[in-house]
């Protein structure tokens, strides 16, 4: 007998939970089926977030950045000998974190009382209300069946493979190897320069390895700010990361305990790289087998993204889709967003998410965020526009903390000076842009941000002077 919810949600990762917990909130019964399981064969929601993403990748950057920064504390008067790395305890730090958040969304799905069902979720059919969902449990072969009128999927997504270089999670590794490697690589390669490339990238070279990043675009971070990108570029290249532009692998060998590639370089010259470890980071693709979406006519496009309307509207009739099977940046917290506006949609609220207001982060150091336009989009567009930029090396934050590179770049309109992009590479960026997301979501000017008083001395100082610095009246530089 099919146990009956007014909502049922397929996947616990950000955006599955949130939608489920908010959904119970509004007094909706809710049912969130989830197929994570951790090393012991028991259920750990969070998707690759908490399991293999967000969560142990910043336990990882935060280790590794102590790490490094220990290595420099003579400066200030700190001498410390025979610094040696525990790699066991620092990877078990990382698994702690991930059991903690694990238990934590499930202690909140039963406070919530959101029933949840470890196992896998697929499509059954429908009756003239509900929508019947099948459970199986993977390792015990053991099945139920669930229904609901309204059903959210939110399944995520999975790391794109290389034809060339395909997973064995030993030499060849995706983003989940690469956070459970138990010695450092002497020698890593990483094929994609983008966010999840230069995060463990800057992990390893911390931890001793020799890095290589192959990308084949011919710019560095092409959807960032040019003058962000550009910077970045130098301090990562500084910092010993051997970054190679425009890199197409002509072909591979994959040994017992190696891996040698061969790749075209930006000069078109063949070169060999030999190398212990290779991880792949060339992208992600929406998880969304096994859902059983062809007998229940769910369309789907020619990337394998859920198509759905502004209001994550699937062409099933009660059936939403939110994160990354579908459109939109693969992002948790947009994951989130959205699946807070479904919920209260069902609930018969009028809501939205807007895309425009989305910030971007990348984990490295120092951090880069953004949102909004940059200044290649706006020139594109034809916009006229003013820029206000103060480099963090004039900050008396920034000089004590020792962390001095990069600047925070505000754009604003040449008319009504509303805030169209706010671009930020130095310390702290991924807290320090969400003043700059608040302003824009009132559409603030960059005057706003330039009168509103910041204590002293803060980083957030920067972002008030790259404001002043719109109208050429910048203070400290």
């Amino acid at each position: 007998m099919s146990i009956k919810f007014d909502v049922i949600v397929i996947g616990a990762g950000p955006g599955g939970y949130i939608s489920a917990i908010r959904a119970a909130q509004l007094g909706m019964s809710v049912a969130c089926v989830d197929n994570w399981e951790n090393s012991q064969g028991g259920a750990a929601p969070g998707g690759t977030c908490t399991n293999v993403g967000c969560i142990p990748s910043k336990a990882l950057l935060h280790s590794s950045e102590y790490f490094e920064k220990i290595k420099h504390l003579s400066k200030h008067g700190i001498e410390i000998d025979n610094l040696k790395l525990n790699i066991d305890t620092l990877i078990g730090r990382k698994d702690s974190i991930i059991k903690q958040n694990n238990d934590g969304i499930l202690h909140l799905l039963k406070k919530n009382k959101v029933t949840f069902f470890h196992g896998k979720a697929s499509f059954l059919g429908k009756t003239s209300i509900n929508w019947s969902i099948k459970i199986e449990n993977v390792k015990t072969g053991l099945e139920k069946t669930v229904s609901a009128k309204h059903i959210i999927i939110a399944t995520g997504s999975l790391p794109r493979k290389l034809p060339s270089l395909p997973f064995d999670e030993k030499l060849i590794l995706s983003n989940d190897g690469a956070l459970r490697l138990n010695n450092v690589p002497s020698k890593l390669c990483i094929v994609g320069g983008g966010v999840i490339g230069l995060e463990m990238g800057s992990v390893w070279r911390r931890l001793g390895s020799q890095v290589t990043i192959l990308e084949s675009m011919t710019e560095f971070l092409p959807g960032v700010d040019r003058q962000v990108a550009e910077e970045a570029f130098k301090i990562f290249s500084k910092q010993g990361l051997d970054i190679e532009l425009k890199a197409k692998i002509e072909d591979t060998k994959i040994d017992q305990n190696s891996v040698s590639i061969n790749y075209f370089n930006s000069q078109n010259k063949l070169k060999n790289l030999a190398v212990d470890k290779v991880i792949v980071s060339i992208g992600r693709v929406p998880n969304i087998g096994g859902l059983n979406d062809e007998t229940v006519g769910l369309s789907i496009d020619e990337n394998n993204f859920i198509i759905v309307d502004e209001n994550c509207k699937t062409n099933l009739s009660n059936v939403w889709a939110i994160g990354d099977v579908v459109r939109g940046p693969m992002l948790a917290h947009k994951s989130e967003e959205e699946g807070i506006a479904v919920s209260e949609r069902i609930a018969g609220q009028h809501t939205h998410v807007n895309f425009a207001t989305i910030p971007w982060v990348i984990y490295t150091s120092p951090e880069i965020a953004w949102v909004g336009k940059n200044e290649q989009q706006l020139n594109k567009e034809g916009r006229k526009y003013k820029v206000g930029k103060f480099p963090f090396l004039a900050n008396g934050r920034a000089r004590v903390l020792d962390e001095t590179s990069g600047f925070a770049k505000v754009i604003s309109d040449f008319k009504t000076d509303e805030i169209l992009g706010v671009h930020i590479i130095g310390p702290l960026a991924s807290e320090l842009i969400a003043e700059a997301v608040a302003i824009m979501e009132f559409r603030g000017a960059s005057e706003d941000i330039a009168r509103i008083c910041h204590a002293h001395p803060t980083l957030s100082e920067v972002l008030k002077e790259a404001a002043l610095g719109v109208e050429k009246r910048s203070l400290n530089f």
